[in-house]
């Protein structure tokens, strides 16, 4: 699969993820049923799956598992992929889906991130941030 699908499957099952914990989760759940049961997947076991899925995520954000949570992107990210091998005219439909459910620069979205630290054990304080400070480029 080139790189640009796969860029693509994991955008989109970024996004699926997201949507699972918003309030406007009945709408995008439709729609991405839609997207699912292209060819011959039946609309209502792929609605099915999807609430599962967004139990187990609840579940997962209320018991702070972020493996859980990681397992279930890792799921659907799959999902996602195969049926973009399977049908290359699913990309278009994706990528109109994403702009609808998920625009980009949306106010409330969120990513999905997993950490890992390694080198043994750690016996202070890590710290995580996004950025600090400001980044001067060019000087």
């Amino acid at each position: 699969m080139e790189a640009e699908l796969v860029a693509l499957a994991t955008a989109g099952a970024a996004a699926l993820v997201q949507q699972m914990v918003q309030e406007s989760w009945g709408p995008a759940r439709e729609r991405l049923a839609r997207f699912f049961s292209r060819g011959a997947a039946d609309p209502d076991t792929v609605t099915a799956e999807l609430e599962t899925s967004r139990a187990e995520l609840l579940e997962a954000q209320e018991e702070q598992d972020e493996e859980a949570a990681a397992d279930v992107l890792a799921e659907w990210r799959v999902r996602m992929r195969r049926t973009l091998r399977d049908d290359p005219e699913a990309a278009a439909e994706l990528r109109t889906l994403l702009e609808e459910i998920a625009p980009a620069g949306a106010a409330g979205t969120t990513t999905v991130v997993h950490n890992t630290i390694s080198g043994g054990t750690q016996h202070g304080t890590v710290i995580q941030a996004g950025t600090i400070g400001q980044v001067h480029q060019g000087r």
